[in-house]
């Protein structure tokens, strides 16, 4: 499930406070990827840069590497963590980029664009047949989960909000408040997975209103004992908190669009690796590249099944034990 994320940060905190970043499943995403030096990369998902920066190591000058991400307070570190100018989350050419120490110098490291962003928006102002690999690392960031002000987390006490976009206008607390039992239970089941949803949404409309993270979990726990083992394994507001999030954040809308542009924009030969954390992502990337290879020809799957994290990898990030990694390459 996905109360765990992607990657764990690293960089420089909004407060100046050291962030420990451990990307997930790092060697598989690159090694599929097969970076040329001199390409042009996109990476649809930057966060924290923490597979950015193995990116742009590769590739550099004149490579070109394009980081997209919703969340402007992970773009700040990402320009941090790939020791961008100072310019606010722009172009920044390479003989711009000071030197540092164990780093590559200034004139092999790639021009870096990054733009705040949804990677929905992946092929806009991109000629076709441009692109030499795309990653996509999707989820929610440690960032964003460890921020209480964000409202991702039910371990924490926080409003309802988890917008990875701050500007975008519909919040959990909205949906949870202002959606009938019915329409809510739909939402809790359709993107949560979660069969005891009628029974949720019924203890949620009966709690209204429900203003923070800690009173949505408690009317979830109250609500949803777990019956079994299995639902023992996990916390019961695990799979709603999880709907909430990518209903607010259109998350599913957004990779359907993101699978639809990318044959459009990659060169031949040009790769994409898709990284997902819970089953309606890896079914979706899973049938994209399916149907790509099978009925419209355009993709050469290269990941039958998909890639996931080794038990050294998991046990020293346990977040990385839900990632699947597939990947397909454009014919």
């Amino acid at each position: 499930m996905d109360e765990g994320s992607r990657q764990t940060p690293q960089g420089v905190g909004r407060g100046g406070e050291d962030l420990i970043h451990v990307p997930v499943l790092l060697k598989e995403a690159i090694d599929f990827l097969n970076v040329r030096p001199g390409g042009m990369y996109i990476d649809a998902t930057v966060g924290l840069g923490g597979h950015s920066f193995e990116i742009a190591k590769r590739l550099g000058a004149p490579g070109h590497l394009i980081g997209l991400d919703k969340d402007p307070n992970a773009l700040t570190i990402a320009e941090s963590r790939l020791d961008l100018s100072r310019l606010p989350l722009s172009v920044s050419k390479a003989s711009e980029r000071p030197a540092a120490q164990g780093q590559r110098q200034i004139s092999d490291w790639p021009m870096v664009t990054l733009l705040n962003r949804s990677f929905a928006e992946i092929g806009s102002g991109q000629s076709p047949a441009t692109i030499d690999g795309i990653l996509a690392d999707l989820g929610v960031s440690s960032l964003q989960l460890s921020d209480a002000a964000r409202g991702f987390s039910f371990q924490a006490e926080g409003p309802l909000d988890m917008r990875m976009d701050p500007q975008s206008e519909r919040t959990a607390e909205q949906v949870v408040n202002h959606l009938d039992e019915r329409e809510l239970a739909d939402v809790i089941y359709e993107f949560g997975e979660e069969r005891r949803s009628r029974r949720i949404a019924r203890a949620i409309v009966r709690s209204r209103p429900i203003r923070t993270t800690a009173q949505l979990a408690e009317v979830i726990s109250a609500a949803a004992r777990p019956m079994n083992s299995e639902e023992r394994r996990i916390h019961p507001a695990t799979r709603t908190f999880q709907a909430l999030r990518i209903f607010v954040n259109r998350e599913l809308d957004d990779l359907q669009a993101l699978l639809a542009a990318a044959p459009q924009i990659l060169k031949p030969g040009g790769r994409i690796v898709v990284i997902s954390f819970h089953s309606l992502e890896d079914r979706i990337v899973k049938d994209a590249f399916r149907d790509g290879e099978k009925k419209y020809k355009y993709y050469r799957v290269l990941t039958k099944k998909p890639v996931m994290a080794t038990k050294e990898e998991a046990d020293r990030n346990p977040r990385a034990r839900s990632a699947k990694l597939r990947a397909a390459e454009r014919v």
